[in-house]
């Protein structure tokens, strides 16, 4: 069995520097960790290292997380030319959307070594994982269930009730998304 690597002291990148990638950073911290972004500009108040392009943060990062929104503007955002500048120890982890990973490009980083490996929790093309992922020895799959906790969905119908209940109010929404 190969040796894992510790977290404490290694530098993990974050793709999006909302909520979801706050609490993250917040996490990451309280393992002795250091936090670098990337996002559409610095989020003021954040005392985490902010890299003005995401092939900065890539080269960067031990781990690098993604906790971007999807949709066309970031489909296939991570593509070869990110993980050539990942070192080869780097991890890349997908929480955010599938939409967001070139597989192809990815499949093939993993296979040649450009990267150490992958965790994923979310597929380009779900439910279906490509087989080259399955294969891997360096691959951690998870299918779509990270927020699958009773506490997780909990908070979740309470965030929905806040923004219908503001919206119906004339409210501005908590979570409103610019």
């Amino acid at each position: 069995m190969p040796l894992a690597t510790q977290v404490s002291g290694k530098r993990i990148g974050l793709l999006g520097m909302g909520n979801i990638g706050q609490a993250i950073a917040r996490r990451a911290r309280g393992f002795d960790m250091q936090v670098l972004y990337h996002d559409r500009k610095p989020v003021p108040g954040l005392d985490y290292q902010w890299c003005a392009d995401l092939h900065t943060l890539a080269h960067e990062s031990d781990f690098l997380v993604l906790a971007a929104s999807g949709g066309e503007a970031n489909r296939g955002l991570i593509d070869f030319s990110v993980f050539n500048v990942m070192p080869k120890h780097a991890w890349l982890i997908n929480i955010a959307r599938g939409s967001l990973v070139d597989e192809k490009a990815l499949i093939q980083a993993l296979q040649n070594g450009v990267i150490a490996g992958a965790a994923l929790d979310v597929f380009e093309d779900e439910p279906h994982v490509p087989a080259a992922l399955i294969a891997l020895d360096n691959v951690v799959l998870q299918p779509h269930v990270a927020s699958a906790t009773h506490e997780t969905r909990q908070k979740m119908s309470e965030v929905v009730f806040a923004n219908v209940t503001a919206y119906f109010s004339g409210n501005v929404l908590p979570n409103a998304i610019n």
